[in-house]
């Protein structure tokens, strides 16, 4: 099966919050407990601005760097209807993290607690393998279907991949395409910023395809 890049994340709905390799599930029926993000900030790392955000349950967003912080700001205040606040402990630990893996430090994301508010079976399985990689650890997209116990699937790896609401911390960069081929990536700037991230760890694969898809928030 060829192996494909995903898409651009959209919003999903019913309810699940991943907490490193365990998952709780509440009912998506009951309106009352959908999680809604609370707020947002944005970080300034040594490869540019990212943003973060937050729901009572975890991050639930990060964002990439964009060309400058006046489009970072547009894709959290319109999309998410969400304004700027101060990171709880929990997601300022985790800020802290992504500005040491940034200036290339081996960080752990593992421990990192994430929402991911209606996130189907699948998907969910995809990006608990994909936590499981280390730094500077590779597979390819059906490599890591195997792993997440969906065999034959890399295809819809690719997909799942490319709608990874919170990117670094499920490092939907270090999954390639066959061949040792870097494959797409669907935050901005395309395969060229997965290969930089792949730099950061010492990893250099095959040149990125000719044409890519502009992440979308």
């Amino acid at each position: 099966m060829q192996e494909l890049s995903g898409i651009g994340w959209v919003c999903p709905f019913p309810i699940c919050t991943y907490v490193a390799d365990r998952i709780s599930c509440r009912n998506p029926m009951d309106r009352n407990l959908m999680t809604t993000p609370i707020a947002y900030t944005i970080a300034d790392t040594t490869i540019g601005l990212i943003g973060v955000a937050w729901s009572d349950h975890g991050i639930c967003r990060v964002a990439l760097p964009e060309r400058d912080q006046t489009r970072m700001e547009s894709r959290f205040a319109s999309r998410l209807g969400v304004g700027r606040g101060e990171p709880p402990p929990q997601v300022a630990t985790a800020i802290e993290l992504i500005k040491r893996y940034a200036e290339g430090e081996p960080v752990d994301f593992t421990s990192v607690v994430v929402d991911l508010d209606g996130i189907d079976l699948f998907r969910r399985a995809i990006y608990k393998a994909a936590r499981n990689l280390g730094f500077g650890e590779t597979t390819t997209y059906g490599g890591l279907a195997d792993a997440a116990g969906h065999p034959g699937k890399a295809r819809e790896t690719g997909e799942a991949l490319g709608r990874n609401p919170v990117p670094l911390i499920v490092p939907c960069h270090r999954i390639h395409a066959a061949g040792g081929k870097i494959g797409g990536f669907s935050a901005p700037g395309g395969s060229s910023t997965k290969e930089k991230l792949l730099e950061l760890e010492g990893v250099s694969l095959g040149p990125p395809p000719p044409a890519q898809q502009a992440f979308a928030f």
